[in-house]
């Protein structure tokens, strides 16, 4: 599978560079996406702005990754998907359960603000020396 990776500060972009997903290519994205959650900077946003076709299974396989994802307190961000996907994905009552915005643009803006609320709530799970 073809992808461009753009690491930044806080994240990770990564673009495939293939216009379909198929079933086979499945494992080779499971194991690309998971390996991050091992990596420094373990936050992704998949932008899936040249992709115009999805196979349900690989569409059931991200959203599986992504719940792993902040299963783990990692986020996990789809942006850029056409309106056929986008379509696909709410048919298949997976849209709704995904974290998915508009531009790349937004999903930066999304880790970022994930990123604060992480480092609020473990400040908030530490206790207090009286």
């Amino acid at each position: 599978m073809n992808v461009k990776i753009d690491t930044k500060e806080k994240f990770t972009v990564i673009t495939p560079n293939e216009a379909e997903i198929s079933a086979n290519m499945t494992g080779e994205l499971n194991d690309l996406l998971l390996g991050y959650l091992n990596k420094d900077i373990p936050h992704i946003i998949l932008n899936m702005h040249e992709v115009t076709l999805l196979n349900a299974k690989a569409a059931e396989s991200i959203a599986s990754i992504q719940h792993h994802f902040y299963e783990k307190n990692c986020s996990f961000i789809v942006c850029c998907l056409s309106e056929t996907i986008e379509n696909q994905l709410d048919e298949q009552e997976l849209l709704e359960t995904m974290n998915v915005t508009p531009t790349e643009s937004e999903a930066w803006d999304i880790v970022q603000m994930e990123e604060i609320e992480r480092e609020l709530m473990s400040d908030f799970d530490e206790p207090e020396n009286d």
